[in-house]
């Protein structure tokens, strides 16, 4: 195994930041729907606003993630616990990384709220367009 450092989770303030700017991003594409039919002026700098947003925000999360499967890579775990070899400390320290990892994302409760809001804009387009 090559020498590799133990990944370790971001601070709960980067969490939330990044959080923020997904939902953000996500209330701004949403939102689009809306000022199309009343301030089509906002239109293109909220759609900036989105994919700016979604841009540093899908970074993260693809970041995030690429830290998390080369951790797993680094450190054999799939093969270690397949094979039922006993994991070394530092073994068990990286599965809790993980672990600690994957409690620690709010990425299920951005999925969520991008779901409302996207049942919501479809709601008000309807809304919109109908009377």
């Amino acid at each position: 195994m090559k020498n590799v450092s133990q990944p370790h989770t971001v601070s709960s303030l980067v969490i939330n930041l990044f959080f923020l700017m997904g939902l953000l991003s996500a209330f701004a594409f949403r939102v689009l729907v809306v000022l199309a039919h009343f301030n089509s002026q906002w239109f293109r700098p909220v759609w900036y606003l989105g994919v700016v947003g979604y841009f540093g925000f899908f970074l993260y999360r693809y970041l995030i993630s690429r830290k998390r499967r080369q951790a797993i890579s680094d450190f054999q775990l799939i093969a270690k616990l397949e094979s039922g070899e006993p994991l070394s400390e530092v073994d068990r320290e990286v599965v809790v990384y993980i672990l600690k990892s994957l409690v620690k994302s709010r990425e299920n409760v951005n999925y969520m709220a991008i779901f409302i809001l996207s049942v919501l804009a479809v709601m008000a387009d309807l809304a919109l367009s109908i009377f």
